[in-house]
């Protein structure tokens, strides 16, 4: 058995990915960020609730770009995470488990996020 040939590290950079596994890997960033975005959120909503003094600085504070690009990546995450997440529970009923069918879905739930990402992107701005 020859152990020279077999590579030591594996490089990630220069693998070549299929859609879905993008797509899967994707959805676990977004769960990531949901999860550390989580608590900003609540303090978000903290604020809004406090007081009417506080709703009303919070209002003016969420009109600054880095604010709205919190918001923005926020509202994409949720949105991507929801697409990925009903496709995968599709497939987890039977439904689209062929490749074919599998890479189909995977190249729609890409392009509608694009899609959502620019109308978000639209609103807030």
């Amino acid at each position: 058995m020859n152990t020279s040939s077999r590579p030591i590290n594996l490089d990630l950079t220069r693998m070549k990915f299929p859609p879905m596994a993008i797509i899967s890997i994707m959805h676990r960033i977004s769960g990531v960020l949901l999860f550390l975005l989580l608590p900003f959120v609540l303090y978000l909503l903290h604020q809004s609730l406090h007081s009417q003094e506080s709703f009303v600085l919070l209002q003016q504070t969420l009109t600054s770009f880095v604010m709205k690009f919190f918001v923005w990546v926020l509202i994409s995450a949720v949105c991507f995470h929801f697409l990925a997440g009903i496709r995968h529970m599709l497939m987890d009923c039977g439904l689209g488990e062929s490749v074919k069918t599998a890479r189909l879905t995977a190249y729609f739930i890409m392009a509608l996020e694009v899609i959502v990402m620019i109308f978000v992107g639209v609103w807030l701005w």
